[in-house]
């Protein structure tokens, strides 16, 4: 590592100053003179290398963390770094990188999901610190070192995000000053960072757009030295979220220029701007605001990092992954196995696996939408299975006859005379068919980032955990129909499933499942894989249950504070087997499959009432009638 940090050193001291001010900048030009290629330092991998083309699409971060498995988020982790490599070792030939065609990822997400209005959520491990800790670390390990490690270089660049206590309201992040105590600041905000930082060493954390306690995110001293690096032990870089430092004048009003909100963030520590603000260096400069020594000392650390990926180097072995790669079959069997392991069942009278069945009815505008796979900073997948595709390919081959109908619009009940009306079409397959698959619930329109989603007024958030009112109308009509439903919802979130609960034969949660969800849900519903997902959340039964959403302490919010009685708790998760669970001491947990079916199985150690934390988590496999013996840490 040091003769990389030499290397940067030596590098960094050919240049002239301006020369090192648009190195800061993650749209870094070339330095000809010095045979410095253009590099954009901004990519995109949460669940697969993302807006690059062709990719393996993997489950949602949200989906990740319904598996609680570590090693398959590593080995997910493992193949998004080798399909990064595999493509940059292609763009590079051009001469260049482009956007999106680098080595350097901002993920994963690891804010708390603590309100499940908060459209971003389903791009984190939810709402538990430990859970979004050690999926983290494992996810950070996958992407930076892999299954085989270069020992002298680094594969990818991970970057830990968004920094600080950053979960919502999107319509306001821009100038939303986020007021903490400080329990819940290092016990909940920055829990997860410290952990990561500590056990993965992440190259990168990306600053937040709001402020903490009224000091901006990107700007901090507090933040970014006396806890980041001091308190937490970080070395990296760090990059501002992108429009961030722009924000400080023009949305803080902490500043009143551009030039003084540059200057002011790369006095307190962020490295890299993504964004224009740093273009304005060059005045802060003028005015006498920053030093060129701080300005060389940013420089020369982005230029380790990119010595340390071996970009200017000839013998780095990473360099050697071939194309083959992206979409390969080794890559498409994980996305699959994680999309079993994240597959929720809620309940289930008996009615699950489908057994023999002359007909099923598809239904719900989730059935064959391809976007409800893919949830959002995704890749693009040239093979996927919708939920639709999975079931009547599974179906065909048990010569089970499957029926689709949309039912009803995603969430548009606008009344229009000259538009398809499908709601019968929907009552005739019911009547039609023994049993109804219903998939419904969101898709990432409804929930998403400020800018991605329809809904303007909440840019992203949700204004309340309800269906959408066409699908209301859609389940009471087949409840009508007195056949037996398996309710599917697909969200990235908690939504209301009162009803469903109560008059479904079963109720399964789908989060957004990556490519290979569709054929995924099949192995589940026809009893291929028994379903063995945990809620990674809290299912409540209202918005209402809630402390108002800009409110940002911890009471009242996430399993280890909510005083009200939830309809699906933290880490509820059913099997089609039953497995008894017997401490043998305050450590040791003796686990028996007492039924007929084999199982993958979730043991949970929580913390006795008041704390009732969870303090550890084991993932194990049973066989019918098969026993183990699970020792927990902590």
């Amino acid at each position: 590592m040091e003769q990389f940090r030499q290397r940067a050193k030596e590098l960094v001291a050919k240049m002239t100053f301006g020369e090192k001010l648009t190195q800061l900048r993650y749209d870094a030009p070339a330095i000809d003179r010095l045979g410095i290629p253009a590099y954009n330092w901004w990519n995109e991998g949460l669940h697969g290398v993302a807006r690059a083309g062709a990719a393996t699409v993997f489950p949602q971060a949200i989906a990740m963390a319904a598996s609680f498995d570590e090693a398959l988020v590593f080995d997910c982790a493992n193949a998004i770094s080798d399909e990064a490599r595999a493509k940059y070792n292609e763009y590079r030939t051009f001469g260049d990188t482009e956007i999106y065609q680098g080595l350097t990822y901002w993920s994963p997400n690891i804010n708390i999901f603590r309100d499940p209005r908060w459209g971003r959520g389903h791009e984190t491990y939810g709402e538990d610190v430990l859970l979004t800790a050690r999926l983290g670390t494992a996810f950070v390990k996958g992407l930076q070192e892999g299954k085989n490690p270069d020992p002298r270089y680094r594969k990818l660049d991970a970057t830990l995000k968004h920094y600080a206590v950053h979960s919502g309201p999107e319509a306001d992040r821009h100038g939303f000053n986020a007021e903490v105590s400080e329990e819940d600041l290092f016990e909940t905000y920055l829990a997860a960072f410290a952990y990561c930082i500590t056990h993965a060493k992440p190259s990168a954390v990306m600053g937040a757009y709001n402020r903490v306690n009224g000091e901006a995110c990107c700007a901090s001293k507090w933040l970014l030295q006396d806890i980041l690096r001091d308190r937490l032990g970080f070395d990296g870089y760090v990059v501002s979220d992108c429009g961030a430092i722009c924000d400080i004048n023009e949305h803080h009003h902490l500043t009143e220029t551009a030039a003084e909100s540059a200057a002011l963030a790369l006095n307190s520590g962020c490295t890299l701007n993504c964004g224009s603000a740093y273009q304005y260096l060059k005045t802060a400069a003028v005015m006498g605001l920053i030093t060129e020594e701080t300005v060389t000392a940013a420089c020369e650390q982005l230029f380790f990092a990119r010595f340390r990926l071996g970009m200017f180097d000839e013998d780095c072995s990473y360099d050697k992954i071939p194309y083959s790669v992206v979409e390969c079959d080794e890559h498409r069997a994980i996305s699959r196995r994680l999309a079993q392991e994240s597959i929720v069942l809620l309940k289930n009278d008996g009615i699950l696996p489908l057994g023999s069945c002359g007909q099923i009815a598809v239904i719900g505008p989730n059935a064959d939408d391809k976007s409800v796979l893919l949830g959002n900073y995704n890749g693009t997948p040239s093979r996927y299975s919708t939920l639709l595709a999975g079931i009547r390919s599974a179906a065909d081959s048990r010569g089970i006859h499957v029926r689709y109908a949309v039912g009803c619009d995603i969430f548009d009940d606008t009344p229009r005379p000259w538009a398809e009306q499908p709601l019968r079409e929907a009552i005739l397959a019911a009547r039609a068919s023994d049993v109804v698959v219903l998939c419904m619930g969101l898709n990432p329109t409804f929930e998403g980032e400020e800018g991605d989603a329809y809904n303007g007024t909440m840019s992203g958030d949700k204004r309340d955990l309800e269906l959408p009112p066409p699908q209301k109308k859609l389940f009471a009509e087949i409840v009508k129909t007195g056949k037996p439903i398996v309710f599917v919802n697909v969200s990235g979130s908690c939504i209301n499933l009162t009803e469903q609960d109560a008059q479904c034969a079963a109720v399964l949660q789908c989060f957004y499942p990556g490519a290979e969800g569709g054929d995924a849900l099949a192995d589940i519903l026809f009893g291929t894989v028994s379903p063995s997902g945990r809620l990674p959340v809290t299912f409540y039964k209202s918005a209402e249950d809630l402390p108002p959403f800009a409110d940002y302490s911890m009471k009242g919010r996430t399993y280890r504070f909510f005083e009200g009685e939830p309809l699906y708790p933290f880490g509820y998760g059913l099997t089609y087997s039953e497995i008894r669970e017997e401490w043998l001491s305050e450590r040791e947990l003796k686990l028996t499959n007492c039924g007929d079916a084999d199982t993958g199985y979730v043991a949970l150690h929580f913390a006795p009432a008041p704390d009732k934390r969870l303090l550890d988590f084991r993932r194990v496999f049973l066989k019918a009638g098969e026993a183990c013996t699970v020792q927990f840490d902590f």
